[in-house]
């Protein structure tokens, strides 16, 4: 336990390790527009918060702040376009976990490195949870292990790709429970979505935001909550944890980061204009319909976050032979 403390603690260092010194002052800041991209297609939670962020910064600056969307690459692209961009402040993202936290594991030559990010925010998360098609047998979480351990190579799981939160979250789940299941990726969760309702799969993790409605009509179930408390609005599903797998965790988190370099000041001073923007009532109403629950706290607190979150799916990275792409 005392050298995984010491490894986040470590890790956290390394991820406000800043390469320009700090600067006293950024009274000019921001001098021209502010550019945020988000490295996936428009429409997504991603991009949803991202056009938040930018509406409030743009109105607490006076300035004008920009959404530029540009996917591909398991995200590899726009990260990569953002690691290169000058470090002054008006070039930055908003992202889900594996650009910021893991994707150096599994992707090689993606011209970038997680780790250098200076970590402006983390600023929301959402719990993930366990769904299986409605016809599936089993009811919890411990009928669906006692089910894939007496059919092996039988129930498969759909996600977003290789390394998606997904499809770590089902690699945790076969390390914990020592169980095989069969990987079904698709081109999004859309589609895997569709394939649970439809029958075609039998399970997926996928945030409680997409997936409650659904569960409540009735197109698949629901058999546990993947963060370590369970969730308000349903309150009767236990988590993951606590169906015989203590210490699983999956939640998704969405961060804002700048490039590497990006002076201290600048980055407290994007900090402090999101924090204060969060504390808006009509933020905060927008942020619970989506189901966002904010996280918080300066960026050496995202920082701290960030980097527990990189040693937990890189140990399931690792654990479970997830090979380099």
């Amino acid at each position: 336990m005392l050298r995984f403390t010491l490894t986040i603690a470590a890790a956290a260092a390394a991820w406000t390790a800043l390469t320009a010194p700090p600067v006293a002052a950024q009274d000019g800041y921001p001098s021209r527009i502010v550019r945020i991209v988000v490295p996936s297609a428009a429409g997504s939670t991603t991009d949803i918060l991202a056009r938040m962020v930018a509406d409030q910064l743009g109105q607490a600056w006076g300035k004008p702040v920009v959404v530029e969307n540009i996917s591909g690459g398991a995200m590899n692209v726009g990260s990569e376009h953002v690691a290169r961009a000058a470090p002054d402040g008006h070039t930055l993202m908003v992202a889900p976990p594996a650009p910021i936290a893991f994707n150096h594991l599994l992707y090689r030559n993606i011209g970038y490195d997680p780790r250098k990010w200076v970590v402006i925010a983390a600023l929301v998360k959402v719990p993930n949870v366990l769904v299986v098609r409605k016809e599936h047998p089993a009811s919890s979480v411990q009928a669906l292990i006692a089910y894939a351990k007496a059919n092996p190579g039988k129930v498969n799981y759909a996600s977003q790709g290789v390394g998606s939160t997904a499809h770590l979250s089902a690699s945790q789940l076969e390390l914990l429970a020592g169980i095989k299941m069969v990987h079904v990726p698709y081109r999004g969760a859309q589609p895997a979505l569709t394939d649970v309702m439809a029958g075609h799969v039998d399970m997926f993790f996928d945030t409680v935001a997409t997936s409650l409605p659904l569960h409540r009509a009735g197109k698949l179930k629901i058999l546990g909550i993947a963060s370590p408390e369970r969730f308000a609005a349903v309150p009767e599903i236990p988590t993951v944890a606590e169906s015989g797998l203590p210490g699983f965790r999956s939640v998704t988190w969405f961060g804002l980061v700048a490039p590497p370099g990006t002076p201290t000041a600048i980055a407290e001073k994007i900090n402090q204009a999101v924090a204060a923007s969060f504390k808006k009532a009509d933020v905060g109403i927008r942020l619970s319909n989506l189901m966002l629950e904010p996280i918080g706290g300066t960026p050496a607190d995202g920082a701290k976050f960030i980097a527990g979150e990189a040693a937990l799916w890189s140990r399931v990275i690792k654990d479970n032979n997830i090979p380099m792409r």
